[in-house]
């Protein structure tokens, strides 16, 4: 798979006209040292060879630029350079440091964002079922559709679809009758409300992480019924893609509880049979997008279950990979891992797992150290886990990080998602920035994006690229991450080998249209 780059030897690496330049910048400076202070002690040559080394050792610093990277590249860096240099002086300025709830807007207007909303981004590996739709599809699409009902319990709303309702659990209104009713908006607005965690005041709001992650599983709550109508849940899953798709994205690997799916009638869908349906849309959706490589499913139920549930799950994993071995990717264990139970507790029954069947394991997405929490970390790479989804705390242990680098163990960043449920307030601070200075196997992923007014995949690109890189990382970084979502996906060899090739033919239509539009913006100064 190295082909998709060229690689060279650290010195080798850096471009030649940038090794040319340390190498001027060396020279003056020993020079001017040498011109103060007498004798060189050569302190200006080690500090200039410090910094080349970090800067080669940092993702993408081994890659060179290929024929006509560097026109983009200069055009992105002085994007870059100026959005953080202003905000040097202007501090409170800077978006990443900034809730994104706030600056979603802002980030939309970035010259930064707009190189890489451009750009081909390869895949998403960490993305989750019922919330890789926006919220805006949410409600001007789903919450008017027919036959849906409200009703409010003690304060919270509830929605669902009948064709006449038959509970007696609370007062089922149509939706389409209370809003015509409502002359001042006032449902829709206490809707819009609800369905995201988008607020104006997200410190206060969410001051905490248990309170942050409360709101969000009340959205889950709240959105779920109304989402697994089996209509509804094939036409949010296809606006999802379509969301991907519009953002340069062209596979994901997709978390589903497989939650049970319901018609009218009366009709459910169990586990197996909903994973046919995401199969079938997949399908459809690449006969109308055919640029579009498809999809593999990572089976994740919630990890808050009793043994029996936990062994039930682990048959429908095992039936998955009998059925559709193509399409299933691996198990995995979702839900706030602060409250639930560590993987620990299901270790002996994993390892019963066949090998063929891989583990994702979310693990180490918390800010707490020594707890079983974190430990989740140490349990997930026992159990060949083959990427950790967030693993914000394996910093903190250094062992499993060399452990897990040895094992070619990529970890799934979602920037976004941490600074929203309340891991990390400024980006800045983010503890994946270590893993991007020593070119650790990262990928950003989008996590759930429906939840907080994002969409797509190039938000989290940008708040990593700008926030939590160096200043100094560059095109070759951004080329890097999305080889990456390739490298470390679940497809096959053969599979991998197909979806580098068009990613990298569409990586060149992409270099070559941005120096397009370079050329034809000088060419009419």
């Amino acid at each position: 798979m190295e082909s998709a780059g060229t690689r060279a030897s650290p010195r080798a690496r850096m471009p030649r006209i940038v090794g040319l330049a340390w190498m001027a910048i060396t020279l003056v400076a020993g020079a001017w040292g040498y011109a103060i202070g007498g004798s060189s002690d050569g302190y200006w040559e080690r500090r200039a060879s410090i910094l080349l080394e970090e800067e080669s050792a940092m993702i993408g610093g081994d890659l060179v630029f290929e024929e006509k990277e560097r026109l983009v590249n200069q055009m992105l860096m002085k994007a870059k350079h100026k959005e953080i240099d202003d905000a040097f002086i202007h501090k409170a300025t800077f978006l990443p440091s900034q809730s994104f709830l706030l600056v979603s807007d802002k980030i939309r207007e970035s010259p930064v964002f707009k190189i890489i909303e451009q750009m081909p981004k390869g895949a998403v590996l960490h993305t989750h079922d019922t919330a890789i739709g926006s919220s805006d599809y949410l409600f001007s699409n789903v919450t008017f559709r027919p036959n849906l009902y409200m009703c409010d319990l003690n304060g919270q709303l509830w929605f669902q679809f009948f064709d006449k309702p038959d509970r007696k659990d609370c007062n089922w209104q149509l939706l389409s009758e209370l809003r015509k009713k409502d002359t001042n908006n006032l449902i829709d607005q206490r809707i819009s409300r609800q369905l995201t965690m988008v607020t104006e005041q997200p410190e206060k709001t969410y001051p905490d992480s248990t309170i942050a992650w409360t709101k969000f599983i009340d959205i889950f709550r709240l959105i779920t019924p109304m989402l697994t109508y089996r209509p509804v849940y094939e036409d949010y899953f296809y606006h999802g893609l379509l969301d991907l798709y519009n953002d340069n994205v062209f596979y994901i690997e997709l978390r589903s509880t497989l939650p049970t799916l319901y018609e009218l009638d009366g009709t459910k869908y169990g586990p197996i049979e909903v994973a046919l349906i995401y199969k079938k849309v997949t399908e459809r959706f690449m006969q109308d997008y055919p640029h579009f490589l498809g999809m593999k499913l990572i089976y994740a139920p919630i990890r808050s279950m009793e043994t029996a549930q936990f062994n039930e799950s682990l048959k429908v994993a095992l039936e998955l990979k009998r059925t559709m071995p193509n399409f299933f990717a691996g198990f995995d264990l979702v839900g706030f891992e602060e409250q639930g139970p560590p993987l620990i507790n299901f270790a002996d029954q994993i390892r019963t797992l066949d090998d063929g069947i891989f583990r994702f394991f979310h693990a180490g997405e918390t800010d707490w150290y020594g707890t079983n929490t974190d430990e989740n970390l140490v349990d997930a790479l026992m159990l060949n886990t083959k990427r950790i989804g967030h693993g914000y705390a394996i910093l903190k242990h250094p062992e499993l990080l060399k452990y897990a680098r040895n094992k070619k163990v990529a970890i799934e960043i979602s920037p976004i998602s941490n600074q929203v449920l309340v891991l990390v307030k400024d980006l800045r601070n983010h503890p994946a920035s270590v893993l991007f200075a020593e070119n650790y196997p990262v990928i950003i992923s989008n996590d759930d994006p429906g939840l907080w007014g994002s969409r797509g995949l190039s938000y989290d690109f940008y708040e990593a690229f700008v926030g939590m890189m160096s200043r100094n990382a560059d095109l070759r970084a951004l080329k890097q991450l999305a080889m990456n979502s390739i490298l470390y996906s679940a497809m096959s060899d053969k599979e991998k080998n197909r979806a580098m090739e068009i990613w990298k033919n569409r990586w060149d239509e992409f270099i070559e249209k941005m120096n397009d539009d370079v050329l034809c913006k000088y060419s009419r100064l």
